[in-house]
């Protein structure tokens, strides 16, 4: 990894807002008030790296990826990619754009068409956008479930007749089918059984490699983004709490929500984990309905005061690359 000064940013995301209506009434719908799913949420992405989003479920970070994909339109904040404004685009101009954008799916299972070939699904994409046809698109077909792992001859073959594991290669296949530079990741090992989880990892650290592919990666399994990402964020209710190169992050957390997940990480060492400290958070997350005034973790904090009530905490650099949002920090 190079410096991050020396870097080239390929998506920059500031201050982006997704908020969900809550509607009543069933004739006359009249807004009642609104889930802050993302609140406010800003960081980069450096070309050829990953980026490893990680957080409770129903913190907001699927909603991320998908909002900055423009599959959910942002209520408001900007999303840059290759320098262009996403927010601002639409029609043509942003479905030319979404080639070099592309998801992996969280459920292999939900996400293939059951109706359709292996390789109709694989070549959807390239139609849609007519880049490639004919003799040409089976050629290239093959080529992708080849790059994946997969038998090209089991391009007329239904989803229902591959396991988890494989069906989950279908999808990454279909996503590279356009070239992409910036693929989101949506935890897209997290319903698979653990044995073929690694293996799905290493293709992808294969592929990157192989293919200079950035990766947002989104997850919950702390020990699996330390294994595959650059930088980690760490998201809480709709807001990124800390932000730091991996091993900076998981040797020195500084936020108490970061300490927090890393004490539930087991170590493979008997004696250190005898000797660890667990933090146990009191309470639930609070809704995102109504979330928390000032910091949202002050709920379940154990070190909160009073000003962590009244005002919302910045989200600074401490040193270098280290980013917290935090007062007593």
């Amino acid at each position: 990894m190079t410096e991050n000064n020396q870097k080239e940013v390929l998506l920059h995301v500031d201050n982006l807002v997704k908020h969900f209506p809550i509607t009543q009434g069933i004739i006359i719908q009249k807004q009642v008030g609104a889930v802050h799913a993302v609140d406010g949420v800003s960081f980069d992405i450096y070309k050829g790296e990953t980026l490893g989003l990680v957080g409770e479920s129903g913190c907001g970070k699927s909603t991320t990826g998908r909002t900055i994909l423009q599959l959910y339109r942002p209520t408001s904040g900007s999303v840059y990619f290759e320098g262009k404004d996403l927010v601002a685009m639409k029609g043509e101009e942003l479905r030319k754009t979404r080639k070099r954008m592309q998801m992996i799916f969280q459920d292999p299972y939900a996400s293939l068409n059951p109706r359709m070939t292996v390789g109709e699904i694989v070549g959807e994409p390239m139609l849609i956008h007519k880049t490639y046809s004919g003799k040409e698109l089976e050629d290239r077909v093959a080529d992708l479930l080849a790059l994946v792992g997969l038998n090209p001859a089991f391009s007329n073959r239904y989803p229902h007749e591959f396991s988890g594991g494989q069906r989950q290669r279908i999808g990454v296949a279909r996503a590279l089918a356009l070239d992409p530079s910036l693929i989101v990741c949506d935890e897209p090992i997290s319903a698979l059984d653990v044995s073929i989880q690694a293996q799905v990892v290493n293709l992808l650290e294969d592929l990157q490699a192989e293919l200079g592919l950035t990766y947002l990666f989104i997850a919950h399994d702390l020990s699996m983004v330390r294994h595959i990402s650059d930088r980690v964020a760490v998201m809480y209710l709709g807001i990124i709490m800390e932000l730091a190169e991996r091993e900076e992050l998981y040797n020195n957390p500084l936020h108490p929500y970061t300490q927090a997940l890393l004490s539930a990480v087991p170590i493979p060492d008997p004696y250190a984990e005898e000797k660890r400290q667990r933090i146990i958070l009191e309470g639930d997350v609070p809704s995102p309905v109504n979330p928390p005034s000032g910091c949202r973790f002050r709920t379940r904090c154990p070190l909160a005061v009073d000003i962590c009530a009244q005002e919302k905490p910045e989200f600074r650099e401490i040193k270098q690359g280290h980013f917290v949002a935090c007062h007593l920090v």
